[in-house]
């Protein structure tokens, strides 16, 4: 899937990467040994490797191959790759617009923007989801047709922590467990990932913005969810939660007449092309 970033530039993603995973889910072989892969034993024990001392010896190859820029990170000491994949980025690499009428995105991402229908249908690729799919839930589905559905898809080079989108009231958590398959666009035309994916999502009763579902998708291998509150009031740029080893998705819901999303990215998404944000810039505006 193209990608661009905000200023229009073509943004190329790892190739060694996606040879890997088109291999995975476009072979007959490759198939068979997802059957494995993505169930969730296979996740805790690769959890449990990535979060062991001896785990420290991939980070440096990590840091060279994807080329990772470490001054805009936290000095600190790792005691694992993990504890290393979760690093906290300085506040200054990640400026949040805190004006009232702005929608800021939760992370570091690729983004597309879905129309729900009327019928809280989303079509993602050539994968048609009911909404109801999405949070087994039909009564709370058909709060957000006509809405619109924004995708937030990080990949392993991406900073794996997400922030609340606005002031408001937070919900507890509700957990759908499933598989873990990657969340990179091929697989979407084998499997329907979001329908199959471990996922937790909680509502926010926003400030500005209506009643948003924020939702965070596990991913290939890992991509465990690390979600810090239950219900309680909470702040616009406050940390959310985190993702442990695994590219990784956050779901938001937005209703109807809620907020205008930028156009550059509603172009995009139009034309079946990803944007790049970051954490805490304006994606969009208060609908008035």
């Amino acid at each position: 899937m193209k990608c661009l970033d905000r200023n229009g530039n073509l943004v190329n993603e790892n190739s060694k990467q996606n040879y890997v995973l088109d291999k995975l889910y476009n072979t007959y072989i490759g198939r068979f040994i997802l059957s494995g892969l993505t169930k969730p034993i296979i996740s805790k024990v690769g959890g449990a490797v990535l979060s062991s001392a001896f785990s420290r010896i991939f980070i440096s190859s990590f840091i060279k191959n994807n080329n990772i820029d470490m001054s805009i990170y936290e000095t600190k000491k790792y005691n694992s790759y993990n504890d290393f994949f979760t690093r906290k980025i300085k506040k200054e690499a990640r400026p949040i617009d805190y004006s009232e009428e702005v929608f800021i995105s939760p992370c570091d991402s690729k983004l597309t923007v879905y129309d729900i229908s009327k019928d809280s249908v989303v079509s993602i690729k050539n994968t048609r989801y009911t909404v109801n799919d999405l949070l087994k839930n039909g009564k709370l589905a058909r709060r957000y047709k006509d809405g619109k559905m924004l995708v937030f898809r990080l990949c392993v080079d991406d900073y794996h922590r997400y922030c609340y989108v606005d002031d408001g009231y937070k919900s507890d958590n509700k957990i759908i467990n499933g598989v873990l398959h990657t969340v990179n666009p091929l697989a979407n035309d084998i499997y329907p990932i979001y329908k199959e994916n471990s996922r937790e999502y909680s509502l926010l009763k926003s400030r500005n913005f209506g009643t948003i579902l924020m939702m965070e998708v596990g991913a290939l291998m890992v991509g465990k969810i690390c979600n810090h509150h239950g219900e309680r009031f909470v702040c616009k740029g406050q940390e959310k939660g985190y993702f442990e080893f695994g590219g990784s998705t956050v779901v938001l819901l937005i209703q109807k007449n809620a907020v205008d999303i930028d156009k550059d990215i509603l172009d995009n998404s139009k034309n079946n092309i990803e944007t790049v944000v970051k954490f805490g810039e304006k994606i969009g505006i208060k609908k008035i």
